[in-house]
């Protein structure tokens, strides 16, 4: 990796962690054993190397969301999006770290923004896609509670169960929950 990979990822790691506005360059600098200044050679400021850091996660984020949009919520479409979703979960689980946990402080950063705007673009999609309040409710369990519980493991350095079985498991449970609800009615008696 290069000099500049390497300080992406270490500030993603600095950021997800310590978070944005406890991190410094200088931290970031010592951590990659170089300068503050080597680090503002590759990056102009903090929240430049913010944007470096996560806007790959946004970009897939955007082209998960343009593919749903284009296509709606046919049966297909909806696992298709499914394995998307999961995959981007799995991939930019530090990132995902950071749109929840520090999104709503983060609302003057741009890239915070692109994000937070992504995000209420996927939930007017849902809103608009579905027809009852239950089909609502269980998109965004679904969604924010596999993006919260991957986000929130105990480490990030250490993986509950390995990423083939995870991403099974998450693809079984989120599929149960998103099934197209059908009208069922029952009686008590």
């Amino acid at each position: 990796m290069s000099t500049h990979d390497d300080l992406r990822a270490i500030a993603l790691i600095e950021f997800a962690t310590a978070g944005y506005a406890a991190t410094s360059l200088q931290r970031i600098a010592e951590i990659a054993g170089l300068s503050k200044s080597s680090v503002l050679y590759h990056f102009a400021s903090k929240e430049a190397l913010l944007e470096a850091a996560i806007a790959p996660a946004i970009d897939r984020m955007r082209a998960i969301l343009q593919s749903i949009e284009g296509t709606g919520l046919s049966d297909q479409a909806r696992r298709d999006f499914l394995e998307e979703f999961v995959d981007f979960l799995l991939q930019y689980r530090l990132e995902v770290h950071m749109f929840i946990n520090q999104g709503p402080s983060l609302v003057d950063v741009p890239v915070i923004d692109r994000a937070n705007g992504l995000v209420m673009r996927l939930a007017e999609f849902f809103s608009a896609n579905t027809a009852s309040l239950e089909e609502k409710m269980r998109f965004g369990i679904a969604l924010g509670g596999a993006a919260y519980m991957l986000c929130t493991v105990h480490s990030f350095e250490t993986e509950v169960a390995p990423v083939d079985e995870t991403r099974a498991a998450l693809i079984a449970i989120m599929s149960e929950l998103l099934a197209p609800v059908r009208s069922v009615s029952t009686t008590l008696g």
